[in-house]
């Protein structure tokens, strides 16, 4: 009988608590559930874990205007998936160093196209405002990478990075640790840009003192930024250098080869199909697809129809896109990658989103540098993709090189990229 009693009063209880808290546990469980299971984008209106109503005075504050990560500015959305990392091209050099092998990458942001010398020169002027004069100085591009005793290139060394006509071409002589540095400041740079609160707009202007009073209250409102959170929604993941598995990818732009159920037609050499270097059929048949060094002293082809257009680098939207939107993932300039370089890292590679950024299972001191019995140290990055100064063998993005992360040359810029955030695929 006692027990009885005990179990009453208890249901009795529970009942009270549910219907006398004011944004109780029983509204909140119905807030919660309504409008089917919640997920990332549509939470509902409280916590499926506690019932606990979500923005409520002094309570829990959940932004539920949430939809979704943002697109940073020249991003390009590269959904993820498997594919066959390495080389599918003959190894004419016997390297080795890029044999075929399975792997999967996560979803993940790209540049469309390489960071041009505007790009680069509007962070020169950031850092020549904000940094030191040592920072500013480490910061700029050796262009003397374009000197050459034995060929008449000096108008590039003084023209090719500050001359108008060149805002669009892809900056180069730069090193990995500058391009590194480069990905931190557009991050922030970005970031504060997206924190900026937008001015205020009155339906109905007043008059006088009191209308000025309130567009000079709006206008100090929009120059102060706002200190928005990750749990905002709004602050972007960092930008950064893609990691080698991340640019073959969207550079073989597989995508574009898809057929039902995960059947692909075939393979790329390229990041296009088939194995000609030039458009097989339409108005542009016979045009060259990517800007590279058609053979020994020939940059460019003869002046007319057959030419590929430059000698040199070539704008960053020149040629057509890949199949994610990526423009000139073959030629112009080679781009350095996340990676740090050993000739078996496909041996030691994860096959989930693969990277090397340390000498992990392939210490440096097998090499023998020291002995000047190697080149290969800690300091040697990966850089792929080919140049205006390459031949077509270096097109193929399994092929691979590197260099050290304090060196630039003429042929070698670069692209950022950045995680997906809260996404499975």
């Amino acid at each position: 009988m006692i027990a009885k009693l005990k179990i009453v009063l208890s249901l009795c209880a529970s009942v009270l608590l549910l219907t006398s808290c004011p944004n109780g546990l029983k509204n909140g469980l119905k807030g919660g559930l309504s409008g089917g299971k919640p997920n990332s984008i549509n939470i509902g209106n409280a916590s499926t874990a506690t019932g606990l109503a979500y923005n409520q005075k002094g309570g829990f504050q959940v932004d539920k205007k949430f939809t979704g990560q943002l697109t940073g500015p020249n991003l390009v959305f590269i959904e993820g998936g498997r594919f066959t990392m390495g080389s599918l091209e003959e190894d004419i050099m016997g390297i080795h160093d890029n044999i075929e092998r399975t792997v999967s990458v996560q979803s993940f942001y790209m540049d469309e196209t390489e960071i041009a010398n505007v790009h680069y020169l509007e962070y020169l002027d950031a850092v020549k405002r904000d940094s030191t004069q040592d920072f500013y100085e480490s910061a700029l591009p050796d262009t003397t990478v374009w000197r050459n005793d034995l060929a008449f290139n000096d108008p590039y060394v003084e023209q090719y990075l500050r001359f108008p006509g060149f805002r669009m071409y892809p900056v180069v002589g730069v090193s990995w640790k500058q391009s590194t540095d480069y990905c931190v400041w557009r991050t922030a740079a970005v970031n504060n840009n997206l924190a900026t609160v937008p001015v205020a707009k009155e339906k109905k202007p007043k008059k006088g003192a009191a209308a000025a009073a309130t567009t000079a209250s709006a206008t100090t409102r929009a120059a102060a930024p706002a200190r928005l959170t990750i749990e905002s929604g709004r602050v972007l993941p960092s930008y950064r250098l893609p990691t080698e598995a991340e640019w073959e990818y969207a550079a073989k732009a597989m995508i574009g080869t898809q057929q039902q159920d995960e059947n692909q037609v075939n393979q790329r050499i390229y990041p296009w199909d088939g194995p000609s270097l030039r458009e097989s059929t339409g108005k542009g048949r016979g045009n060259m697809l990517a800007n590279f060094k058609r053979g020994r002293g020939d940059y460019a082809g003869i002046a007319g129809k057959s030419n590929d257009g430059a000698i040199i680098t070539a704008e960053i939207y020149k040629y057509s896109p890949n199949d994610f939107g990526l423009y000139q993932m073959a030629g112009n300039v080679n781009e350095w990658v996340q990676d740090l370089y050993r000739p078996l890292s496909f041996q030691d590679f994860n096959d989930l989103n693969p990277v090397r950024r340390t000498d992990k299972d392939d210490k440096a001191s097998r090499y023998d540098s020291k002995n000047q019995n190697s080149l290969i140290t800690n300091k040697v990055r990966v850089y792929k993709g080919g140049s205006w100064a390459d031949v077509a063998y270096w097109l193929a993005p399994g092929t691979r090189r590197y260099l050290d992360e304090d060196s630039s040359t003429a042929t070698i810029g670069f692209r950022c990229a950045m995680i997906s955030a809260g996404t499975n695929k």
